[in-house]
């Protein structure tokens, strides 16, 4: 049993390390570093990027509600989220390319989801190679709704979910594309 116990604790203070070096380099991220879901978003609120005392506000407000909200009605477990911004610290800068696949890697999602065009844009510039190849034009260039498998990644760009909350019909147009990405089942 302290076999296990020491394992895990290698395992997180790797991982603790490993996200450290991201936000070191400017990656703004929030959530749970072992989530099977990754949200990013570029187009951020108000004091999103500002760290307070349990670090990045990241997905903080409405919009973070909203999908936390609709991912446990989806099946995913309160805490199975992880947020990345698709700017830097300063608010203006994008990741590069490397530094966005060095982010994903780490977290190592099953499913990506783009809040906005600006986050999709990152991943379409981060992920060009992988999308290029792939056969359905909707789904290579990452259009709203539809889902590509990218490294074996289920990937979508939900096309603004901030912004469709003040719109019942456009909630229900995310509602839509959020139920194609039900958690996955455990290998084991």
């Amino acid at each position: 049993m302290a076999e296990n116990d020491d394992r895990r604790e290698a395992y997180l203070g790797k991982t603790r390390a490993e996200v450290s070096a991201l936000t070191d380099a400017g990656l703004v991220m929030s959530g749970n570093a072992f989530s099977q879901i990754l949200l990013m978003k570029g187009d951020l609120d108000a004091g999103e990027l500002d760290a307070g005392a349990e670090g990045a506000r990241l997905l903080s407000g409405a919009d973070g509600d909203a999908l936390r909200a609709a991912l446990g009605a989806l099946g995913y477990a309160p805490e199975d989220w992880a947020g990345l911004a698709a700017v830097l610290d300063d608010g203006l800068t994008r990741p590069s390319c490397d530094l966005v696949r060095l982010a994903v890697a780490t977290l190592d999602p099953a499913t990506i989801v783009a809040c906005d065009e600006s986050a999709a844009d990152v991943l379409r510039e981060a992920y060009a190679d992988e999308l290029s190849a792939i056969a359905d034009l909707d789904e290579a260039m990452l259009a709203p709704g539809h889902v590509a498998d990218v490294l074996g990644m289920r990937v979508m760009n939900l096309g603004g979910f901030e912004a469709a909350l003040d719109d019942a019909k456009a909630k229900q147009a995310m509602w839509a594309r959020l139920k194609r990405l039900p958690p996955l089942a455990e290998p084991f």
